[in-house]
């Protein structure tokens, strides 16, 4: 699958139908594989954070999760094919999952989130194995004995995919340390996927989506956690367009 360059990292270039075939051929081949998605808020921590950067480049597929970032690809002269929504993108797999008969692992949200998040999944795709699911404690990325009992549990599971809703840099980091000893095939990095299966989170109407608003009607649900960051720190991504220019 071809890279090109976005602002300060590479991306895939991929629709829809490449992603999906591009996971699956990962399950097939059996190799210990990671995903990421990328947005405005990932893109401007990684130009502080050599880590995370690192992680990013060394991800075996990177994907495009925002219009913005759509819009930027094209007038700087890289298009990319398609915005990959994580959110969506979860779905679509939990739907071929239930077809093809992989198993899915669910880790992260706060307890009990991840448990509702699998009822609804298993009521929306009949069918589809949920190899386990987890809620991590506060803080566990720094507890070697959480860390342990996290990397048992997914081991013996031993899933197929593996859905990590973490947060960023966290669940990026955590996937890149653990995916080789995990046990799971493919890891993603999910985000707030976990909260929008179980009902906790309602998404976007998809014509907010589809034209770059689904940013706007989050902060709307959540105005005063995402002020901030909506109106404030992913402004600075004009700096990075002004930086990467060519």
């Amino acid at each position: 699958m071809k890279r090109q360059p976005l602002l300060n990292i590479f991306v895939h270039n991929v629709d829809w139908k490449e992603t999906v075939h591009a996971i699956e051929d990962m399950i097939k081949k059996g190799k210990p594989s990671y995903v990421v998605e990328v947005n405005v808020d990932v893109l401007l921590k990684i130009e502080k954070d050599p880590a995370l950067k690192k992680i990013t480049e060394q991800a075996d597929l990177v994907l495009v999760d925002g219009k913005p970032l759509v819009w930027i690809a094209k007038w700087m002269k890289h298009p990319v094919k398609e915005k990959i929504s994580g959110a969506d993108l979860i779905r679509v797999l939990c739907k071929r999952a239930a077809q093809k008969g992989y198993s899915v692992f669910i880790l992260g949200g706060a307890e009990g989130v991840p448990e509702a998040a699998a009822e609804n999944v298993k009521k929306e795709f009949p069918g589809i194995r949920i190899a386990g699911t987890y809620a991590p404690e506060w803080g566990f990325e720094k507890d070697q004995g959480q860390l342990d009992k996290i990397n048992a549990m997914i081991s013996e599971a031993h899933p197929d995919l593996l859905f990590a809703c973490l947060g960023c840099p966290k669940q990026e980091k955590w996937i890149y340390e653990n995916y080789k000893k995990c046990g799971a095939l493919v890891c993603l990095c999910a985000g707030a996927a976990v909260d929008f299966l179980a009902g906790r989170v309602k998404r976007a109407p998809a014509w907010m989506s589809r034209c770059g608003l689904e940013w706007f009607y989050r902060f709307l649900k959540e105005p005063g956690r995402l002020f901030k960051r909506y109106f404030i720190d992913d402004m600075k991504i004009f700096g990075l367009i002004w930086k990467y220019r060519k």
